[in-house]
């Protein structure tokens, strides 16, 4: 089955020197895919030439003439540049005409301009920024949200859990995956009114055998593998993410420099080299890129801005498992069965549109 994945080509700190090379480079190993690249059709057709692949059969130029900058308030990107390569982009998945977007563009206007595209699942206030984190099992943590709501209420970190329960669950074929409460401590004593409040709705779901819920983890149980998914707001979550993607490039230019310092230890490294090469491998933020807006009626994934080529890719393989898996559907599916039906008297289900975001 081909995949068609549409990508905003003008999004990100590079735009289409990043985007356009990373979808030629993923093309030209995978043969089940199909791009259709949204940007400004002079800057993507130079970078298609740059690369070889001008008259690649399954690369297709779409148009438009705006550009998101990565500085651009919120209302300029969702009323003003209506016909920006983002909206575009967004718009092939609502119309069918690919089944998954990939952007690294700003992440505030991503969301609000996917939340007024493509809708939210019925029963999801606030869609969700999911990625993986590497930990000492082996295995992905899943952890969200990592930007898309700097403020949440108790209900949006109970939804936060479900859409990051049917993830897992479409992904990894793990039909109970645990969960964890981000907190300051593991105690019920611990942590603020929001995550305290959180603690409760997830422990009765976990009676009722709705989900698993593990009880609240700290943050280096991210990193020991302890559940499989760990929940918390967007403003704790982007630091975490920034914190650990920071951590792994540190490690590895440090582990660089000492082995280059003297012959010895430049012996030493070709000795270990395996050994260093899957370290490497394990702690490069690279190769976790690209995070999954759950709750959207279409599947996006955001790239982070300064990602290059090789990392851009793997944001792109990200999106490409998930629409090869029919990721949409299944988790559509277990949001029906898990997500509580909002009270329309609750001032709680009834918030604006707009939203904080990191």
């Amino acid at each position: 089955m081909t995949i068609k994945i549409s990508i905003d080509c003008m999004g990100g700190d590079h735009g289409p020197a990043v985007t356009v090379a990373a979808a030629v480079a993923f093309a030209n190993r995978e043969p089940d895919v199909e791009f259709l690249l949204v940007g400004l059709e002079s800057e993507v057709q130079e970078e298609l030439k740059k690369n070889h692949a001008s008259n690649h059969p399954r690369l297709k130029i779409i148009h438009a003439s705006e550009v998101v900058a990565m500085d651009d308030p919120i209302e300029i990107a969702l009323r003003r540049k209506k016909d920006s390569s983002m909206r575009v982009a967004l718009t092939q998945v609502k119309e069918g005409a690919a089944q998954a977007c990939v952007s690294a563009g700003n992440t505030g206007a991503l969301m609000a301009v996917s939340r007024y595209v493509l809708k939210t699942m019925q029963g999801v206030d606030r869609p969700a920024i999911c990625s993986m984190l590497p930990n000492q099992k082996n295995r992905p943590t899943y952890m969200l949200d990592l930007g898309a709501n700097v403020d949440c209420e108790p209900l949006h970190l109970h939804q936060f859990a479900i859409m990051g329960s049917a993830l897992v669950s479409a992904l990894e074929g793990n039909a109970r995956p645990t969960i964890g409460l981000l907190n300051v401590g593991e105690e019920d004593i611990k942590g603020n009114d929001v995550v305290k409040k959180t603690a409760i709705l997830l422990r009765a779901d976990h009676e009722r055998g709705l989900l698993n819920f593990y009880g609240n983890v700290e943050g280096n149980d991210i990193f020991k593998g302890t559940t499989d998914i760990v929940v918390c707001d967007g403003f704790v979550g982007n630091v975490t993410l920034k914190a650990a993607e920071g951590m792994g490039r540190f490690v590895k230019t440090t582990l660089t420099d000492a082995f280059k310092s003297n012959p010895l230890n430049m012996l030493g490294a070709l000795i270990a080299r395996g050994a260093l090469k899957s370290i490497s491998r394990t702690m490069n933020p690279s190769n976790y890129n690209g995070g999954s807006l759950l709750g959207l009626r279409g599947l996006v994934f955001k790239s982070h801005g300064s990602a290059d080529k090789y990392s851009y890719e793997w944001a792109i393989q990200r999106a490409f498992d998930a629409a090869k898996n029919d990721v949409l559907t299944r988790i559509s599916t277990s949001m029906a069965k898990l997500m509580p039906v909002a009270d329309p008297a609750s001032s709680e289900y009834n918030e604006p549109l707009v939203q904080k975001t990191a």
